[in-house]
């Protein structure tokens, strides 16, 4: 376990000592199953009282990281348990779980198009319409292109009337927009936008016509041309 530094007395400590604490079970520095250090150890590490502690323990447990055992202590829960996703910054620079997480990406969203196509609603078209104006427009070659490209698949999503798609992609949405960031840095800028925003208005044209294989195939271009920007290999 890492060496925590004293916590500045202006933060809200149990916050932020289970902020830490999550960052080093995040991060494997605490392994899946693995006993967390005593209360009175962690008050020390921390420079701060137990009832402080507790506090932070239980905010971990709260968020499904940690479970405690009567008279035992607190352990890490194990992943299969877990209630809650968590995936670190750190965690996706290393490329074999980047690799994991696009293929999460792939499965859900080349479904979310298929559903979108069979489900969408006039107002569902009209917010990728939206998000392709903002992706093709002046600012479409800075940071609110970006954003505009996350907003575009979370409405393919919404577009399901699948809460649980929303929330998932949502989520899988914001961790790649650091990988977006890296194609745009590693590709002649011009091509990657123009390539890009043509992939969407396919997938936009295919679910507004109602072809459920045509949106599959559409996602299904854009993710492997995503994939290969960023010399992703995604195997068999």
């Amino acid at each position: 376990m890492s060496d925590f530094t004293h916590i500045k007395r202006s933060e809200h400590l149990p916050t932020r000592i289970a902020a830490d604490i999550g960052r080093e079970i995040d991060e494997r520095r605490i392994l899946p199953g693995q006993k967390l250090p005593t209360e009175h150890s962690l008050a020390q590490t921390f420079g701060v009282s137990r009832s402080v502690v507790r506090e932070a323990i239980a905010h971990l447990r709260n968020e499904g990281l940690v479970e405690s055992r009567q008279g035992v202590g607190a352990f890490a829960t194990e992943i299969q348990h877990r209630q809650s996703i968590r995936i670190g910054t750190s965690q996706l620079n290393d490329r074999e779980n980047f690799r994991n997480l696009f293929h999460v990406r792939f499965a859900l969203e080349i479904e979310a198009a298929r559903l979108a196509a069979l489900h969408h609603k006039p107002e569902d078209i009209a917010k990728l319409d939206v998000a392709l104006a903002q992706m093709t427009g002046a600012e479409k070659w800075t940071e609110q292109g970006i954003v505009a490209d996350l907003a575009f698949h979370k409405a393919v999503a919404a577009a399901t009337h699948n809460e649980y798609f929303l929330q998932f992609i949502s989520f899988i949405a914001e961790k790649t927009h650091i990988a977006i960031n890296a194609a745009r840095a590693s590709a002649v800028l011009e091509k990657i936008v123009e390539i890009t925003i043509a992939e969407h208005v396919a997938i936009r044209d295919s679910i507004a016509s109602g072809d459920p294989d045509k949106a599959k195939t559409a996602m299904t271009d854009h993710l492997e041309g995503a994939a290969s920007r960023l010399n992703l290999d995604l195997g068999p």
